[in-house]
Order: structure tokens, then C-alpha cells, then sequence
């Protein structure tokens, strides 16, 4: 029996809310929805994606291989930007009526509380404890927290996206989730060198560190381990921009305009990005927090050699003990960095990876997994609202 049909009559209808929007618009969550999205569709859903305004590239207009697409309105604000857009999207998804209202991220999950009372059935994905980013002050803490609180234990299913995460969960609340992981597209390797001419890279001679100009991403400890590890003839390639600049931004753009051999291109998408990964000499990733990075998986699919802080996202790879550095040492990263651009790192060992991890992080097995969820919470038998109320 195809599990996405809820009756003989129509498709399962789903509906995301929680992202800025797609194709191609930066961030994780946004990656996630673009890969996961298109595959619900060919299993059988009819899929929505309540996108915010100000980000959805206009050009791809209201339907992107087979998902729709409604633009809400959003400020352009850190602070209210997620919850505003929220609260119209659950009062949209309210009057629409789909069978499933998929949050994304804890910030968003807020509204779960709403969603539920309006009669909604609510999936959850927890992309990872986002009260732990450096950026947010007291209160925007305490509010993600209540997020997390609602999604989790409000919600008719939870998913979360790795072990580290699922363990918070169990900790906090007493509940188990379904453990659905990011994935990857196992990539073509460009032969073309446009982008290295453009920044003036040589092919296999430069560190590549990819993600938002956020703190927690710590844009500065690889720039100061770069300088100090001082690798002939390297040179650092950061991509990517911030949605909401600030000091921090400031900060990472003055430090690497002071670093000759430092190169910030900005945001980057499609066949710019795709060669930066194919020529790559190593991926660094010296975040302080994650929930399962993306751009990690991605350096990984494209057969790279990498080195990661050791928070636990990171660990839960299961790469060599080699390729971690104790999160903020900076010394120790440099040190790292000379050794590794001087291992040789053959085709074999690149072939092997990118196997590896496409087995692993397959994006339609995770489809299919949500998918299950998804059927879970429409026939399961659940409790009532006012119980799930209490036991919060």
C-alpha cells in the first residue's frame, strides 16, 4: 500500500513552515528543505513551502520541481523574523488545512501550540539547539527554549536529525524521536577552473571553509590558525555572506582584508561553489555549534580531506580521530592544518569517502523516512491536545 496516500482519493498534503525558502537561498534548513522537498513530491505528497518574502528568489516563481510555493510576509529582522512569520504561516496552514504542518527548526516550533489548538497535526524536525548560538541574547535564549519545549512535546511526531540531538531530547523531556539525518547529492567533480582564475587560486592549494558569517561558524579562529600555520603558496577561501550584518561580520571582513592570502567571495551557489569543492586542498569547519553541518557533508561527498572542531555534531561523523581539533584552539588548528596539506591524499582514498558518505546521507532514503512519519501522525492515535498541555 502506498503510504502517501491518505485515502484512494487524493495525495498526502503537506505543508512546510520554519525556512526562508528555494532553491539555493543560504542556510541549513534551507538546504535541507530543497533536497527533501522535490523527492516528498515524487513519492506522492502534494507539498507547500509557506516561504518568507524578502528571501524566496523571485525567479522561481509559485512551483519548483513539483513543490508549491506561497510567499508570506516577513520582516527582515533577526529578532522577529522566524516567530512573525511563523504566526501567519500557522494561520495560513489554519485556513488551508493540510494533513500535515511540518516545522522547521525550534525557533518556528513556537507556534506549535497554536498550530494544535487550531486542530493542526504538527511534525517537528529539531535541527539543533539553537539557544546555544552565540548571537542571541537572554531573552531570544529563553524564547528558543520555549520552542523546543512546544515543538517536543506538543507535536504529534518529533524528528531530529542526529543521535546528539535525539539525546537532548530523551534528557529534557522524556520522549524518543525518529532520528532522520541530513543528507547528500553525491556531486560531478568539476574539471572547470573558472572561480580559482577569477580569485587567483591554485587547484589543491587552498583551505575552504564554507557557511553563514555567523559567530558560532568562528570565521576568526581559522583565519588566525591560517596566518600562523603560514602554508607556502595556500591561500584561505571563505564563502559566504550574513543575512543580518553586524559587528561580527565587520570583524571577520577587517581580519581577512588585513590576511593577503585570505579570499572571501561571498555567497556562492551553483557552478562556483561546485568547483571552490572540486579543487579544494582541505574543508575546515571550527564551528562551536551545529546541529548536523551540511557543508560538512558536502566537503565530504566531494571526496576531501577535512578537519572539524570536536563538538559533538562533528564527532557523531565518525571521522579519524585526526581530523578533530579541540573547538577555539587555535594553535592546535594551525598545527593541523600544516600536517594535513602536506599528506598526500589519493584517488582511492577520495573515491572511498565520497561512497561512503553518499551511502550513508542518501536524500531518498531519507525522503521515504519522513515520509513514514508523516503517515504516522495522521493514523496513530494520539493524544488530546489538553493532555499533551498537561504533561508539558
Amino acid at each position: 500500500m502506498k503510504i502517501s496516500m491518505i485515502s484512494t482519493a487524493r495525495p498526502m498534503r503537506v505543508m512546510l513552515l520554519g525556512l526562508r525558502g528555494f532553491p539555493e537561498v543560504q542556510g541549513g534548513v534551507e538546504t535541507h528543505a530543497e533536497h527533501l522537498c522535490p523527492r516528498l513530491v515524487k513519492l506522492g505528497c502534494e507539498v507547500t513551502v509557506l516561504a518568507r518574502a524578502p528571501y524566496q528568489p523571485k525567479e522561481v516563481g509559485n512551483e519548483w520541481n513539483g513543490v508549491k510555493f506561497v510567499s508570506l510576509w516577513a520582516p527582515k529582522s533577526k529578532g522577529l523574523e522566524a516567530i512573525l512569520h511563523s504566526l501567519i504561516g500557522v494561520l495560513y496552514a489554519a485556513i488551508k488545512r493540510p494533513d500535515v504542518l511540518h516545522i522547521q527548526a525550534i525557533g518556528p516550533s513556537i507556534m506549535t501550540l497554536l498550530a494544535r489548538l487550531l486542530g493542526l497535526r504538527v511534525v517537528v524536525t529539531h535541527h539543533g539547539p539553537d539557544y546555544d548560538r552565540e548571537k542571541w541574547g537572554h531573552f531570544a535564549r529563553s524564547v528558543l527554549k520555549l520552542g523546543e519545549r512546544f515543538g517536543m512535546c506538543l507535536s504529534n511526531r518529533r524528528i531530529v536529525i542526529s543521535k546528539v540531538i535525539a539525546d537532548i531530547v530523551r534528557d529534557k523531556y522524556g520522549l524518543e524521536s525518529d532520528l532522520i539525518p541530513n543528507g547528500v547529492v553525491l556531486p560531478e567533480m568539476q574539471q572547470g577552473i573558472g572561480t580559482l582564475v577569477e580569485h587567483d587560486l591554485i587547484s589543491g592549494k587552498y583551505v575552504l571553509l564554507v557557511g553563514r558569517l555567523v559567530e558560532e561558524k568562528r570565521h576568526q579562529d581559522l583565519i588566525e590558525a591560517f596566518n600562523r600555520a603560514a602554508i607556502p603558496e595556500w591561500k584561505l577561501v571563505i564563502v559566504g555572506a550574513s543575512d543580518h550584518p553586524d559587528a561580527y561580520t565587520r570583524k571577520v571582513i577587517n581580519l581577512a582584508e588585513q590576511s593577503p592570502n585570505v579570499v572571501m567571495t561571498g555567497y556562492l551557489k551553483g557552478l562556483p561553489l561546485h568547483q571552490l569543492y572540486s579543487h579544494a586542498g582541505v574543508f575546515v569547519l571550527p564551528s562551536s555549534h551545529e546541529g548536523l553541518p551540511i557543508a560538512l557533508l558536502e566537503a565530504l561527498s566531494y571526496g576531501l580531506p577535512v578537519l572539524a572542531s570536536d563538538i559533538p555534531a562533528n564527532v557523531e561523523l565518525g571521522l579519524a580521530a585526526s581530523s578533530y581539533f579541540n573547538v577555539g584552539n587555535i594553535d592546535e588548528l594551525a598545527s593541523k592544518l600544516l600536517d594535513v596539506t602536506k599528506m598526500p591524499y589519493s584517488v582511492n582514498e577520495r573515491k572511498s569517502r565520497r561512497n561512503l558518505v553518499a551511502y550513508k546521507y542518501n536524500w531518498d532514503k531519507i525522503a521515504s523516512d519522513t515520509l513514514s512519519v508523516y503517515a504516522k501522525s495522521i493514523y496513530k492515535d494520539t493524544s488530546a491536545i489538553a493532555t499533551d498541555l498537561v504533561k508539558s
